[in-house]
Parts: structure tokens; sequence; C-alpha cells
């Protein structure tokens, strides 16, 4: 595998730091003398530039991810992949290749909400970054479209690759023996969630709340201001619960609904989701997409009835251990987890995109209750919270547990597959990558006049 297939496949284990170094506050690297030893561009493609912070960042987490001291090369294969997206990036634009702004919206906001999240709460964001929600925003915006649409167009070069068997085992026999990897233990997990209800009294509090919100508006008080006051969507509330363009079926049901009932302008009536209690204004339509903001309150969650839902787990394990229903079923019918209940309730491993975790890597709340448990077993009802604090209750299911081993196809075929259709897509790529170099303008600094990525520009 090259470095830049391995770069690609580590990028995924360090979105979340480059989303904070994308994000640093000014003074990050101010004050230092390397500041003007790192500034500066190192490549340019079209209108598209690569800065040396840029490169000296990949490089060091690329190092810290493959826990690696350096790599003779690194530099440049890592300077190469970064070409390589902005040459995408510039014949997206020649190709009139683009991504809707309600996916990057979405994409946005679910970030967004997440460094929320890790950080504490939204005051404690801006206090770190020195920069409001919104400035953060705005910062990140576009980087998530250039992935999106670098991401899009390498879909188009190599979503026809496939692999035959036959590929899979030269792929195989190809690599040599005291190279081939040796895999921990590794589960598969499947589980059914059920969300704890809200109290009949904590959700009219909510909507009240709404209601007193909407009656300042119609008396004259802007939207916007009192969604930035009270509004629980923290990705949404810095920019006046402004949400952007939607296409139909991108949002949920209740709320797209009563949003297409609105003129541009008008406030509805206090509709219910599954994330609350929401105020919704129409701001415009355009063809099949429309532009909405909305005030959001959660209900309060100090009287959720967490033991009415282990209840109502329990009732549903008990069904699949008499083997009147499989866990697959069960979760189809029965679980809130829209991730994974059309998956037969499994959970898929976000890095890799199939559905085994080394045990290393499995979510502490997950691991202490499997690490006792028999393949096959269901777990007792186990009372959580989810990232989005959400209080919930799930069963867990061990379908898969493997003891370590070296690589081989019988056991790992799957694996071996997905490593075989991974390089086969990074050729295509690097073939389109070579035979489009020449359509855009490329300038490389000097100082990396010997990387590959430099004499093939020049040949």
């Amino acid at each position: 595998m090259t470095y830049i297939q391995k770069i690609k496949n580590l990028a995924a284990g360090f979105v979340f730091v480059l989303i904070c170094c994308l994000l640093a506050p000014a003074t990050t690297f101010a004050q230092t003398p390397v500041q003007r030893k790192i500034d500066g561009i190192v490549a340019k493609v079209d209108n598209h530039i690569i800065l040396r912070s840029e490169l000296e960042f990949t490089y060091l987490q690329y190092l810290a991810q493959s826990k690696q001291q350096d790599a003779p090369g690194l530099k440049c294969q890592l300077l190469e992949s970064m070409v390589q997206d902005k040459l995408l990036l510039a014949r997206a634009e020649i190709d009139s290749v683009v991504v809707e702004e309600s996916q990057v919206n979405g994409e946005l906001n679910e970030r967004v909400n997440y460094i929320v999240q890790q950080a504490g709460g939204v005051e404690r964001v801006e206090q770190y970054y020195n920069k409001t929600l919104k400035q953060l925003k705005d910062d990140l915006r576009r980087s998530i479209k250039e992935q999106l649409v670098v991401a899009k167009m390498q879909r188009q070069i190599y979503e026809k690759v496939t692999v035959t068997p036959k590929e899979i085992r030269n792929y195989f026999d190809a690599i040599p023996t005291d190279s081939l990897p040796y895999f921990s233990s590794e589960v598969e997990i499947g589980q059914i969630v059920k969300y704890a209800q809200v109290s009949k009294q904590q959700k009219a509090i909510a909507r009240q709340k709404l209601e007193d919100i909407k009656a300042r508006i119609l008396a004259g008080e802007d939207f916007a201001t009192l969604a930035k006051q009270y509004s629980d969507d923290v990705g949404s509330a810095q920019d006046g619960g402004e949400l952007g363009f939607f296409k139909r079926k991108e949002l949920v049901p209740e709320y797209e609904a009563t949003a297409l009932k609105l003129e541009p302008g008008q406030i509805s009536n206090v509709v219910e989701s599954q994330f609350g209690f929401h105020l919704i204004q129409l701001i415009e339509k355009r063809g099949q997409e429309f532009n909405s903001r909305h005030i959001l309150i959660k209900p309060a969650t100090a009287t959720i009835n967490v033991e009415e839902a282990i209840a109502e787990m329990d009732s549903i394990r008990t069904l699949i251990v008499n083997d009147s229903m499989t866990f697959a079923k069960a979760a189809k019918e029965f679980s809130d987890d829209k991730n994974t209940k059309d998956n037969g309730g499994m959970l898929s491993n976000r890095a890799t995109g199939d559905p085994y975790f080394p045990m290393e890597q499995v979510d502490p709340a997950i691991f202490f209750v499997i690490d006792t448990m028999n393949v096959g077993e269901i777990s007792k009802p186990i009372a959580f919270t989810t990232p989005d604090g959400v209080q919930a209750v799930r069963i867990i299911y061990l379908k898969s547990k493997s003891v370590p081993h070296l690589a081989n196809l019988r056991d790992d075929y799957q694996k071996i597959s997905n490593a075989a259709i991974q390089e086969k897509r990074g050729k295509a790529v690097d073939a389109w990558f070579k035979k489009n170099l020449d359509t855009v303008y490329i300038q490389i600094d000097p100082e990396f006049q010997n990387c590959q990525i430099l004499q093939a520009v020049n040949q």
C-alpha cells in the first residue's frame, strides 16, 4: 500500500484534530520562531493553494497516527496527496461538479454540534477560540465543502471499480509472509436502543416556552434575535436559527411538512419532532429547495422515565432470547437508533466501513459489557446517554469475536477484499491524476523539486 493510500485511510482517524487545527485560536502558531519558517505557499493548483503550515500539520499528524518517527520521502508523498485533492477541486470547477448547499449545511451543523458537545458548551468553545460560533462555522464551511467535492469527484472516478475473487487472492498472495498484518481480537456488535420518554409535564413546559416566544415575535420582537437567545440548536442559534437551503426529505418530516405550508416570513405554530419543539419561520422557497429558521426548545430531562424504557427493552430481549423474534427484526421494529435499525441493529466501524471493531477501539461503555459475554449472547438492558445528551436504554448483541491471528483468506476475506478494492480505487485515482496533470496550472515550491509530484508535472 502506498503512502498516499495509507494517508487517505488514516485521514478519518484525525478529522476532529484537523477541525481543531482549522479553528485554532489566532495565537496557536503566534509568538514562536517556527511561525516564520512554516508560513508560505508550497504548492498552487489553479486558484487553490497549499500552505507550508498545512503540510507540516499533516506530516506531524501522520507520524502521530502511524506511530512512526519518520519515513523516507514522506513529505513528498503527503504533498502529492494534497496536490491530488487540489487537482480534484480544480477539475470539479471545470467540469461543474458541485455539492448541494444543504449537504454542506448538514455536515457543518453536525461537526459544530460535535465540537460544542466535546467542549462542554457554546461559551467554552467561543472562549477557547476567541471567536463567535458563527465565525467558527464560517471558518469551517469552505474546508467542509472542499472535502465533500473531493469525495464526490473520487466516487465518480472509481464508482465502477470492482474486484473479482481471483484479484482478491492475487492481492493477498502478493503480500510477503513477513509483512502479513496481525489482527488483534475483533468483535461484531449490534444494539437496539430505546430513548427514555420525557414526561408530559416537561413537554408542556417546553411547548409553553415556545408559545411565549411566539407571542413576543408577533408583538414585534425579532425572530433571529430570540433564536440566538433561546434556541437549543447550537448549530443554528448563532445564525439566528437559519438552517440554509434544504431539499425535500432532508429534514425530519414534521419540520418539513410545516415549513413548506408557510409563506415567506410567516411563522408556524409550535411543532414537535424527535428533537423537541420547533417554532419555524420560512425565509425563502427556491424550486425544490427551501430556507428556514427555527427556535428549538428541548424538554428538560429531569423527569425522564428511564425505568419504563428498561422494562420495554427487557420485554424485547425476552422475545429474542426465546426465539420469538430475530435480533435483526427486533431492531428494525423497535429500535430508536436510525443509524443501525435498518442494518439489523449492527454497528459499523466509521474508520473502515466494515462491521469489525478491534477490542481496543470499542467504546468503553460497551467494552465492559461485552468483555464478559459469550458470542451470541444479548446483554440485559443498560441505561446510557447518547452523544447528543439523550437518555436512553439499550441491549447489546455480541455477534462474533475473533482470536488474535495473522491475516488469512479464510477468516479475513472481507477485510482483504476491502483492502484490494481500496488499492484498485487508489490506482484509478492515481491514473486519473496523471492524465489530468496538464489540464490545470500547477506550481510547486523549488524546495520540493525532487519530489515525484514535481517530476510528474514536468514530464
